[in-house]
């Protein structure tokens, strides 16, 4: 059996297939999806050292501390890739397991609250703090030599930087799922995790864009996969094919669960794509999931199942959480 609906924008009738209408099965993570930034990076690296002395110091000097959050831990830790002592340990190994506090026992929920990217506070420290003492000791000796270091100082704080966001309400909409520009509109036959025809969307993020990753609708996240690659400028159309991409598989929560795809996509300057994201987990319309550092490329791939109006042209620019991009009509059965 198939629905037969009108494609408000092709004019032409469309069927969708009863199949696309069934419930995914989860698939479990990929063994080379070893992180939330499975790409790594000097930074990662800086901060996985920190985080094995700052367990250290907490067994051996704060063990009262140690009992009270194991105390308050739910779910599992098997699976990390090293003790779970608190929520900080959680930052780049949520996605290999099942344990998380609740928010009333987080005691660090308040950087949830900073105007900056978590998973960039990182990036912004080792960079901010000797940009801030070199841009003070070039100006005291002379005023013109802080120009640079302070330029610089400011982009790697707006680079990094979390605004609020007014999420849309409505049934059927899918809001963007990135700052930038809209470069692609392509609609494809076949998709074979949707499968059936579908549209791509493809964003492009220069380094002035916010970069923070947002979930398109409501839904279920139904599986990941990481692709190592290359790192061609994200304007190049090759760079959707060749480049490091994080793939994500996700369902819409409400019937008739149409599957859709979150591609995170490296660039030429961006080589650290962050998702924390766990297979089964559910996610609201424009949440926050991970993010792509330095300019980068976004794509959306959605069910063209005929009831599908693309809200956006080439060439606009849209921003996470907040723009339309797309919408479901209710079709004709």
């Amino acid at each position: 059996m198939v629905r037969v609906c009108f494609d408000c924008e092709l004019r032409r009738p469309m069927t969708v297939p009863e199949s696309a209408t069934l419930r995914a099965e989860l698939q479990s993570l990929p063994e080379n999806f070893v992180s939330v930034q499975p790409g790594g990076g000097a930074c990662y690296r800086i901060e996985l050292a920190w985080g094995c002395w700052r367990r250290w110091w907490l067994k051996h000097f704060r063990p009262g501390y140690v009992r009270r959050m194991a105390a308050l831990r739910r779910g599992d830790a098997t699976g990390a890739p090293h003790e779970i002592l608190d929520p900080r340990d959680l930052k780049f190994c949520r996605n290999r397991c099942q344990c998380e506090w609740a928010p009333a026992d987080d005691p660090f929920r308040w950087r949830n609250r900073l105007p900056f990217a978590r998973w960039g506070l990182a990036e912004l420290q080792l960079t901010g703090w000797p940009l801030l003492a070199a841009t003070i000791a070039a100006a005291w000796f002379y005023w013109c030599l802080a120009v640079v270091p302070g330029v610089l100082l400011c982009l790697i704080v707006y680079f990094f930087r979390d605004p609020p966001r007014r999420v849309p309400s409505g049934p059927g909409l899918l809001v963007s799922p990135a700052d930038g520009k809209v470069v692609e509109i392509t609609r494809q036959e076949h998709d074979e995790f949707i499968g059936g025809p579908a549209v791509r969307l493809g964003i492009f993020l220069s380094i002035f864009n916010v970069h923070l990753n947002r979930a398109p609708a409501e839904s279920r996240v139904i599986a990941l996969r990481y692709s190592p690659g290359k790192f061609l400028n994200a304007l190049n159309p090759e760079s959707a094919k060749q480049n490091e991409n994080t793939w994500i598989g996700l369902e819409e929560e409400a019937p008739p669960h149409r599957r859709m795809v979150v591609r995170q996509i490296s660039g030429a300057i961006a080589r650290r794509i962050v998702c924390d994201l766990r297979p089964g987990e559910r996610l609201a319309r424009g949440q926050k999931f991970g993010m792509i550092k330095l300019g980068s490329r976004t794509e959306l791939i959605l069910s063209d199942s005929g009831d599908l109006k693309i809200e956006v042209a080439l060439g606009q620019r849209v921003r996470a959480g907040t723009t339309i991009i797309a919408k479901y009509l209710t079709p004709d059965v």
